[in-house]
């Protein structure tokens, strides 16, 4: 769902609450319970403006309520004006929310209980001052009181709501990650059958290399001509008998995991927890000091969670060779943004960064910078290959590398809206 359909629903949702509340002490204030909604929406849904939600839900509320008392009482002039401090609640509610979320991507229900009580008993002050100011009337402290219990319930139901939902979503969680855990399982114990195969082939390929060598040393120094041919043509059909095998193996692997194993997706959201998690396990693991950051854009629901999960874990890994470990701070961002067409992808670090010449070699299959002088230890050199391939074949996207040395680097990754967001 995109952010204006979001804050199209949210405003229906807050508007309709609306039309539950309580008068207290001054003419036409009313406390409404929309504030409950307004705030378990904002909970709900961290990637939208707060300042557009309440300035959407502002003029929403106050048409819906001019357009309710129209129809019971007719046209009244003094009630149009009578209406607009509301309109002042909601938006000034979504500045001062911004303004203290600013900082904070991530809330706990408990910290959202004080911003949310704060908001609401703020605005709740600014509105009464308004009406106030525009009725000519006496200012109570009482009031003061009174708003101030208001926010504190409001507040406390949308904690306990919140609550609710969040245990109800993890026990969810939990269900389905169960089911992965034994599809998985069962994955798991068919692929170790195939590796025995696998295993076994292993002494057929030492056996045939042996085989080539003696060949070829046979040909060098010219020993035993008249078996040269026999011994080739063996070693070309011990090769293809190793074909064959491995041929059958991947086809029952391919059809394990496209089968077997077969999942619609998952949502992006989700992939970013199960990276997240993982990363700094790793990172525990290696026992480096990293900070590891992950910012998100607009969720969706994707088909390619493999293919998304390989590419930042291989990108990650890699920028975990890449840190300076003279530096005081070492940090790694993945961040999303959702562009018009396409989603960006930005894989950040600030590690010794890649030399200009390097830059052009980098996605070569077997490229590799990384070598221990110490053990002749050299990486592979597929991982950026393989996420190139990833990128550009499997999901018609493409990616570009930006680097400094001495001052990190940036991997940014374009991939189009309709080849990794599916409806469901």
């Amino acid at each position: 769902m995109t952010k204006l359909k979001k804050i199209l629903l949210g405003s229906l949702i807050v508007t309709l609450s609306s039309q539950l509340y309580i008068d207290i002490l001054v003419s036409d204030f009313r406390v409404s319970c929309a504030i409950i909604a307004l705030g378990l929406f904002l909970f709900l849904n961290r990637d939208i403006s707060p300042i557009t939600l309440g300035i959407a839900v502002g003029f929403s509320t106050y048409l819906w309520r001019i357009a309710i008392y129209f129809l019971k009482y007719g046209i009244n002039n003094q009630i149009i004006g009578a209406y607009i401090p509301e309109i002042f609640f909601f938006v000034f509610y979504g500045i001062l929310f911004t303004w203290i979320i600013r900082k904070r991507n991530y809330l706990n229900l408990n910290v959202f209980f004080f911003i949310t009580a704060i908001c609401d008993f703020t605005s709740n002050v600014l509105e009464i001052l308004i009406r106030i100011i525009y009725y000519n009337h006496t200012f109570y402290f009482n009031i003061i009181t009174s708003l101030l219990m208001v926010a504190l319930i409001r507040s406390g139901a949308i904690w306990i709501i919140a609550t609710i939902i969040k245990y109800y979503k993890m026990l969810l969680l939990k269900t389905e990650h169960e089911k992965r855990y034994r599809k998985l399982l069962w994955l798991t114990m068919i692929l170790k059958s195939e590796m025995y195969w696998m295993d076994k082939n292993m002494d057929k390929i030492e056996e045939v290399m042996a085989n080539a060598y003696r060949l070829f040393e046979e040909i060098r120094d010219r020993k035993n001509p008249d078996s040269w041919s026999n011994n080739s043509v063996k070693i070309a059909s011990d090769v293809h008998e190793i074909k064959k095998e491995y041929e059958l193996m991947l086809r029952g692997v391919r059809g394990i995991t496209e089968t077997q194993y077969r999942d619609n997706g998952m949502y992006f959201k989700d992939i970013m927890d199960i990276l997240e998690e993982k990363m700094e396990k790793e990172i525990k693991f290696k026992e480096i000091d990293i900070c590891l950051s992950f910012q998100r854009g607009s969720d969706f629901y994707t088909d390619k969670h493999y293919q998304l999960m390989s590419i930042f874990r291989n990108l990650i890994m890699n920028a975990f060779d890449a840190l300076d470990s003279n530096k005081k701070y070492s940090k790694i961002s993945l961040i999303h943004h959702n562009l018009e067409s396409q989603h960006l992808f930005k894989v950040i670090d600030n590690g010794k960064g890649i030399n200009k010449k390097d830059l052009e070699c980098i996605f070569s299959p077997g490229f590799s910078t990384k070598i221990n002088y110490d053990t002749g230890e050299i990486n592979r050199g597929l991982g950026l290959s393989l996420v190139k391939d990833i990128v550009e074949n499997h999901l018609k996207g493409h990616i570009d590398i930006e680097s400094t040395l001495g001052a990190g680097t940036c991997f940014n990754i374009y991939i189009p809206n309709e080849e990794i967001e599916v409806s469901i």
